[in-house]
């Protein structure tokens, strides 16, 4: 059994040099090659998990080595490259979006007591833009160039910023550059507060949603320290799992134990609500 683990071992190391080896090489400039698409969908999760996945598997050669258990094989890599994810915290990309938006609006604020109008001042708030802004900027500002009217350009960068909050926040904009100006030095004071407010809810949000998941992370390092412990200093509590059918057993458990990562995480996850505006040209 020892002889199988370290022929595979060593298979399994060989495969991760091939596959890092493959990473760094560049394309050459002389032809291009045709990729397919699934090719193209897996080079940027090489990329990304490359490292972790080729330290779960020697990780995972070790311990079947040491423990005699095959399944640890892909159970370790899996748990590198797996429990990290699960256990991060999802990206919310609407309190930078909100961010972003609060800036911008008050700079645009600033700028209309000196006389300009809102579509004026929406065209030099792209020399100031916030990152997460500058590109959808950049084509409000030249549509607007291109004739567009106020509400066609803004329902159109609305579409491309996809965010209900970015909806509100747009639409209020579009009725205040519809009206002139006419209290849109007032307007925009108005929605940079309402924004504020919604930022300080989401802030809230997150910080009740941070809580279980941090209970989780720690029970999670702890279990799977003293588990790893376990195996290395007390090999006859494992014994029983030693065996295809408890090895079996054991992948079951801890599938298990997986899918309850996976259900938290969805709960936690932020959930997707209905946009107000669609549809520009």
């Amino acid at each position: 059994m020892t002889a199988v683990v370290a022929l595979l071992g060593a298979l399994v190391c060989a495969g991760v040099v091939l596959v890092v080896a493959g990473l760094r090489v560049r394309a050459r400039p002389v032809a291009v090659q045709r990729r397919s698409p699934t090719a193209e969908r897996l080079r940027p999760l090489l990329k990304k998990y490359g490292l972790r996945l080729a330290l779960g598997l020697i990780g995972g050669v070790v311990f079947a080595a040491f423990t005699g258990m095959s399944v640890m094989l892909l159970v370790v890599p899996v748990a590198v490259v797996g429990l990290p994810v699960l256990l991060s915290a999802p990206s919310n990309r609407e309190i930078d979006l909100l961010q972003a938006l609060d800036r911008w609006i008050r700079g645009l604020a600033a700028t209309l007591p000196t006389g300009r109008s809102i579509t004026d001042a929406m065209r030099l708030s792209q020399r100031s833009a916030p990152e997460l802004l500058a590109g959808p900027l950049a084509l409000l500002v030249a549509r607007l160039d291109d004739r567009w009217t106020s509400a066609e350009a803004l329902r159109a960068m609305a579409d491309e910023l996809d965010s209900p909050d970015a909806d509100a926040v747009l639409a209020a904009l579009a009725l205040a550059a519809e009206r002139g100006g006419t209290g849109a030095t007032a307007t925009l004071h108005a929605l940079a507060d309402s924004i504020q407010d919604r930022l300080r809810a989401q802030r809230e949000i997150e910080t009740e949603r941070a809580k279980p998941r941090l209970v989780v992370r720690q029970v999670t390092v702890i279990t799977v320290a003293v588990l790893a412990l376990v195996m290395v200093f007390g090999r006859g509590f494992f014994a029983p799992y030693g065996t295809p059918v408890g090895q079996v057993i054991l992948l079951c458990l801890l599938g298990l134990y997986v899918m309850s990562l996976v259900v938290l995480r969805r709960m936690i996850t932020p959930r997707r609500r209905e946009r107000i505006l669609r549809g520009a040209r």
